[in-house]
């Protein structure tokens, strides 16, 4: 693969979605990434249904966290080919807490009020834990979350093992899901054997 040449797709959507993530001039100064191996930034967000959920209450269990966009083509991807909830069903049968966080803020592409964001929740068969409301993108900076779906794993002491994309096909098309190797998979897989990352 020639990778001086970078598709105008490639390089420049991700980056057209990720800016739907956040807004306000805050939100323009970049965030370091948080430390693969050091303790995963705490957080507390609502749900839609405006039950609270601190990252602390999941300790002692494997935490999966996904930026979500309903409006973003390469979410649109994951969950019209039921791809993504296929991920969350396994993981989940396996005691994985599943969080899909939206960091997008009012007015921004992704932004749904509780009650639609409810309907698209139930539309798609999301089998999510809950869906994470971040208007503010102020956890979304905390995980330099930069585009959607973008994953992250935490460990059952609390231990950031993975912040990137879920596979190497960063192309909207349904059909780029055959053959993909899925990184998010294959980075639980490995974790949850005692295996390193």
């Amino acid at each position: 693969m020639n990778r001086s040449r970078i598709s105008f797709r490639t390089a420049v959507v991700p980056l057209l979605v990720g800016a739907a993530l956040y807004s306000g001039p805050e939100a323009r100064a970049q965030s370091a990434s948080p430390t693969i191996g050091e303790p995963a930034p705490a957080f507390t967000l609502p749900d839609t249904y405006g039950a609270e959920h601190a990252l602390a209450d999941f300790r002692g269990e494997w935490v999966v966290l996904e930026w979500l966009n309903y409006g973003c083509p390469y979410v649109k991807k994951h969950y019209n080919s039921q791809n993504m909830q296929g991920l969350q069903e396994t993981y989940g049968e396996k005691g994985v807490k599943w969080l899909a966080i939206v960091s997008s803020a009012p007015g921004k592409q992704g932004y749904y009020e509780p009650d639609a964001m409810n309907e698209m929740n139930e539309q798609v068969g999301r089998e999510a834990l809950a869906v994470l409301l971040d208007p503010t993108g102020e956890v979304g900076r905390l995980y330099n979350a930069q585009t959607t779906p973008q994953m992250v794993i935490i460990d059952p002491e609390g231990a950031l093992l993975y912040n990137g994309a879920i596979d190497d096909k960063p192309s909207s098309r349904p059909a780029s899901l055959e053959g993909a190797h899925n990184y998010l998979a294959a980075a639980l897989d490995e974790a949850m054997a005692g295996k390193p990352v």
